[in-house]
């Protein structure tokens, strides 16, 4: 007992800042949009532009994120992370001040690319570490995205309630600096690899992923045919085929594709692609059904997600006990399981139906999505740590763009339906599907 107290005296200050950077990062991705009608009126902006606020952090973010681990296992992964919060903390406070359009489309790309160097970077200082310390590490890292992207719009939607939209962005600042300050001490300095960057491939691979991000988020309101879409999509499939003969014929590459030969490794990062398209793309919606069909007010379904989020925090901690006696394949297994049976659970539900019809879905979901926290760590400690940097960056990537991905598919269900709600009811149970499809994965590929 006392060596564990011992050690969570020595560790906590890097899980804080594990905690605060993978909080932060997420909640940018969702905390905007509810504030977006306030900042058209105030700085009179375009439709256009303001989709660029929402989108141009989520293009550059996901795009810049391959090269962000890459950098971070070449310059080193506290120098990387450091680079990244101050970018990102500079930004916010910019996004925030900013007094037209233009400067916060602008500081809103920057605020991408330095969550681009965050995100991987995070991951990648845990590699080091014991397995016991590596596995709480990536639950809390991946506890504090999940409650960042539950708490997003009600956070937005309060600050841009009750102060300016300014806060919406100004609220980083100090978060931002206290995460700088705890990791100068708490973040131990890693060896930078002695490669090279493989500039081919961090272009080719921006490209493809920035260029494909940006089809997946306009293909549904600018039309899948539109040119504008199509080119962007052509480019994608263009840098992706030129990021995989580059790295094939690399003699440093900065992706191994060797690395997808282990079974723990691909699987995991398989499972967690199947968790994102399934969740985040059934997300996107239940706004609407909570308010459309089962008659919730703004606020109520706003609060609906408030459960889930608590329940990943609380069930979090108890998780990597239950790793121990289970071991990750059978601990995330269940977990993913629980969050199918949620969504189909919610599936069912119609009008009248009120708070007590969908509690009980919402908690498996909240315990089912905390139960795969032992993902991420499988993922590291399945490749060198020389390149945890890049592992972490696919790990990441993959759960971005399949969020996009998820979105899109399930928003082609959604309207294809005669009304909403069996639209939506058939898009939770494709999307339970797919968890499901994880969940055998993860029980056959993860240790």
């Amino acid at each position: 007992m006392a060596e564990l107290a011992l050690q969570a005296t020595r560790t906590w200050p890097l899980y804080l800042v594990v905690a605060l950077a993978g909080f932060v990062t997420t909640l940018d991705n969702t905390v905007v949009t509810v504030a977006l009608p306030t900042i058209q009126q105030d700085l009179a902006a375009s439709l256009p532009a303001l989709e660029w606020v929402a989108t141009g952090y989520i293009i550059t973010f996901a795009g810049l994120m391959l090269a962000g681990g890459r950098l971070a296992d070449v310059y080193g992964r506290r120098n990387a992370l450091l680079a990244g919060l101050t970018i990102f903390t500079t930004a916010s406070l910019g996004a925030g001040l900013a007094g037209s359009i233009e400067m916060l489309v602008l500081m809103r790309v920057i605020q991408g690319m330095g969550a681009a160097l965050i995100l991987p970077a995070t991951l990648a200082v845990l590699a080091g570490r014991p397995d016991g310390e590596r596995s709480t590490g990536v639950a809390v890292w991946m506890a504090s995205g999940a409650g960042a992207l539950a708490l997003g719009p009600v956070v937005g939607g309060y600050l841009s309630q009750h102060t300016h939209w300014s806060w919406v962005f100004l609220i980083n600042v100090p978060i931002g600096a206290v995460t700088i300050a705890f990791a100068l001490t708490a973040v131990p300095e890693s060896r930078p690899t002695p490669r090279r960057l493989d500039l081919p491939g961090l272009v080719a691979s921006a490209v493809f992923l920035s260029a494909g991000t940006f089809a997946l988020i306009h293909g549904a309101d600018r039309g899948w045919t539109s040119p504008l879409i199509l080119t962007a999509l052509a480019a994608s499939a263009a840098g992706g085929v030129m990021f995989l003969v580059v790295e094939r014929r690399a003699a440093d590459p900065m992706v191994e594709l060797a690395l997808f030969r282990s079974r723990t490794f691909s699987g995991g990062v398989a499972a967690q692609v199947l968790w994102g398209l399934g969740v985040n793309g059934v997300f996107f919606y239940t706004a609407l059904f909570l308010q459309g069909v089962l008659g919730f007010s703004p606020t109520a379904s706003g609060l609906a997600f408030v459960p889930l989020a608590l329940l990943v925090v609380v069930v979090t901690p108890l998780v990597p006990k239950l790793e121990v006696r289970l071991g990750p394949g059978h601990t995330v297994a269940l977990g993913l399981a629980l969050v199918a049976a949620g969504m189909a659970a919610v599936a069912f539900l119609r009008s009248g139906d009120g708070w007590a019809d969908l509690l009980p879905a919402v908690c498996a979901i909240g315990v089912g999505s905390a139960l795969t926290m032992p993902l991420g760590s499988a993922v590291l400690g399945a490749v060198p740590e020389a390149q945890a940097g890049v592992a972490g960056g696919v790990f990441t990537v993959g759960r971005e763009i399949s969020g996009l991905f998820g979105i899109a598919a399930i928003g082609a269900i959604v309207h294809t339906a005669d009304t909403f709600s069996r639209g939506y009811s058939i898009g939770l149970l494709t999307a339970a599907a797919l968890v499901v499809g994880g969940s055998l994965i993860s029980l056959n590929t993860l240790p």
